[in-house]
């Protein structure tokens, strides 16, 4: 039996995911990285992204919305800020939510109100361009 590598997936609310895979491939902050068995040790920051699951011909997509990567012996252990599987996404319903934000930070009268519309709108778009 070929090597597996070990793969666990948290984010705040709970484990997405932890199971013994072919190959990851994660959205780094410098680039995306492939993780295979025996991947030398590397510790990396997420960009907001879809990590790629692999294991026999099967494939799980799952988004992050960034969060930190540790590569070690033991595996891969992903540690995301939010995530959410594909499958759960709805392109229809994050358009509507983009156009919403959209018109919030058209209507945002104050610094504060602009700055978190702006926030809430660019996290948004980041879900949008993942799908």
């Amino acid at each position: 039996m070929a090597d597996k590598l070990h793969f666990n997936l948290v984010s705040p609310e709970r484990e997405l995911m932890s199971a013994d895979v072919d190959q990851v491939d994660i959205p780094g902050t410098e680039g995306w990285i492939g993780v295979l068995p025996n991947h030398s040790p590397l510790m990396t920051a997420l960009a907001p992204g879809m990590v790629r699951i692999k294991s026999g011909s099967d494939e799980t997509r799952i988004f992050v919305r960034g969060g930190f990567a540790e590569i070690s012996p033991a595996g891969l252990t992903v540690l995301a800020e939010e995530a959410m599987k594909a499958e759960q996404l709805d392109a229809a319903a994050i358009a509507q939510q983009v156009k919403n934000a959209e018109e919030d930070l058209a209507d945002a009268d104050t610094d504060e109100k602009k700055l978190a519309a702006n926030q809430a709108l660019a996290s948004l778009k980041e879900l949008q361009a993942a799908i």
